[in-house]
């Protein structure tokens, strides 16, 4: 018989199902099985949303850390193992490429090139660029510190959300929100500032 084959587990739940029940008594083998028989298929679904091998690997960990503190969260009744992991899966990976969009976007609103015919260091466009550049440092200034901090961790330092959260000792979902909350007040700053550059 095959091992790795779904059966029923003596309790009554699907062997997956029993997997969560000793996961969330801090059964790390219950784990290490959860995760060899799903992940391929969760990074390829975390690979098709995000495009990259490397930000699916980030949103794999991200979930299996989620069941890890959270098996209990897992209803039998209300779905299958596999389904509530592709839910977790998929929920995450867009929520990652929503936020490299917003990060996107700030980038671009941060940094407008000056036009290809102004080539003059002193022109009024480099004027513009510098005080552009003045502003959004002021921004970050006015920033509650601790939306400040996962932004400089992020941009200076080049850590990802995961790296942050693991050297701030915060949630991962705590830094999700707090970048996210610091990227919202960093656009509405710099689009009122362009208008009024324009």
């Amino acid at each position: 018989m095959d091992p790795t084959a779904p059966q029923t587990a003596p309790s009554g739940l699907s062997h997956e199902a029993a997997w969560l029940r000793q996961i969330a008594e801090r059964d790390s083998q219950a784990l290490a099985d959860l995760y060899a028989r799903f992940s391929p298929g969760l990074l390829a679904l975390a690979r098709r949303i995000l495009g990259t091998t490397a930000d699916a690997e980030e949103v794999l960990q991200e979930v299996f850390v989620h069941v890890w503190n959270h098996a209990e969260r897992y209803d039998p009744k209300r779905s299958s193992v596999s389904t509530w992991l592709v839910l977790l899966t998929r929920s995450r990976a867009i929520d990652r490429l929503r936020s490299r969009k917003v990060v996107d976007r700030t980038h671009e609103a941060a940094h407008l090139e000056s036009p290809p015919e102004d080539t003059s260091p002193t022109g009024p466009d480099a004027v513009l660029t510098e005080e552009r550049r003045r502003r959004v440092k002021e921004e970050l200034t006015k920033l509650p510190p601790e939306q400040r901090q996962v932004l400089e961790m992020a941009f200076y330092d080049g850590l990802t959300q995961t790296e942050i959260a693991a050297k701030a000792d915060l949630p991962l979902g705590t830094v999700k929100t707090r970048t996210l909350l610091a990227m919202k007040k960093l656009r509405g700053a710099l689009r009122s500032e362009i208008r009024q550059l324009l």
